[in-house]
């Protein structure tokens, strides 16, 4: 299987369906699944059959234009409180990634734009946003490839959290679009992949997606980052990003602000990469930013034969944590790169849209 024939999200109209690739079967099976209701594309957010914030905002926007392809309105105010019942519905699916908001709000402003049209010219408003929103994606994705692949050197070591690849996004990935570029210019990078608890996106995702690819990956446990940056394996980290507070304080999969904290120590780099609908400049500082919490079943039993902790046990499981800005290096979008203090230039980049 070629990574990059691998559609993430798609919408098949002729059908009445988001057509998405279901995260949770991978690396072992390619199961495409085809929602056609509201609440099953709900469900596949929410179960993470598929997520990164950029591909849950292109899932979300697709899987509102094709419910809304069905609704049987007679006049603008209809459809748009059916829409607006759908939308609201998708954006409780997940609270901490930005980009399921953006996309959503997106659609919402270009039906207001609308009003005075027919119903069938809303629907079609709805399937033109939503490929405009991830083409956008797919183009910003090779910038902020570009963008990071210019502060890398051939033969580098780098460790990377989570997945934000290919299958986070349209296509390439955030963080690890400069790896796929520089794969493709004889680079030669060395890659560490954390496996990333409680849901193993690093083991079963990005391990199979830069393997995939034919780049140098090993797998280690989020524990061992430390071990590889002392014995001078690791010359840069890049993550991606789930959400970004004006002050440059960025929240991503749980573990992150850890190896952050490692880099520092060991004077290693490190980046995050994103595109810059993942800033929420609304937001002032990652204290602001909603941590969702997930099952504890995720990390007692979910991944092995029988349960592993004790019954009753009291777990604590967040999906994210925040890295503070003084610990960011840089975050290198599709506009470029911000150093800290990150503030001047995220306005300057939200101004000149």
């Amino acid at each position: 299987m070629d990574l990059f024939t691998i559609v993430t999200a798609r919408a098949d109209y002729e059908q009445g369906a988001l057509v998405i690739i279901d995260q949770t079967q991978l690396p072992g099976r390619e199961v495409y699944l085809a929602l056609k209701t509201s609440e099953e594309i709900w469900e596949a957010i929410y179960l993470l059959k598929v997520r990164g914030a950029p591909a849950i905002g292109v899932a979300a926007a697709y899987g509102v234009a094709v419910c809304m392809q069905k609704v049987a309105a007679t006049g603008f105010d209809d459809f748009y409180r059916e829409f607006s019942r759908v939308k609201d519905y998708l954006a409780s699916s997940r609270p901490t990634a930005v980009n399921l908001f953006t996309a959503l709000e997106r659609l919402n402003r270009a039906l207001l734009k609308h009003q005075g049209v027919g119903v069938e010219i809303l629907k079609q408003v709805l399937r033109e946003e939503a490929e405009a929103i991830r083409k956008e994606d797919a183009e910003a994705c090779r910038k902020i490839g570009e963008h990071g692949l210019s502060l890398l050197k051939p033969g580098m070591g780098l460790l990377t959290h989570c997945n934000a690849g290919h299958l986070a996004v349209s296509e390439y990935g955030t963080a690890l679009a400069p790896i796929y570029l520089g794969q493709e210019q004889g680079f030669g990078f060395s890659v560490f992949v954390d496996e990333t608890r409680p849901l193993l996106q690093g083991a079963r995702l990005t391990a199979f997606e830069l393997q995939k690819a034919g780049v140098n990956v090993t797998l280690i446990c989020d524990n061992m980052a430390s071990s590889v940056m002392k014995q001078g394996w690791v010359q840069a980290v890049l993550v991606g990003c789930d959400r970004v507070a004006a002050n440059g304080d960025t929240a991503n999969k749980i573990g992150t602000s850890g190896v952050a904290v490692l880099a520092k120590y060991y004077g290693i780099p490190f980046y995050v990469l994103g595109p810059t609908s993942t800033i929420d400049m609304d937001c002032p500082t990652g204290k602001e930013i909603k941590i969702e919490e997930r099952d504890p079943a995720e990390v007692t039993e979910k991944w092995y034969d029988r349960r592993m902790a004790p019954e009753g046990i009291h777990v604590y499981n967040p999906a994210f944590d925040v890295t503070p800005a003084e610990l960011i290096t840089a975050i290198i979008t599709e506009k470029g790169i911000a150093y800290f203090p990150f503030n001047d230039t995220f306005r300057e980049w939200k101004k000149n849209k």
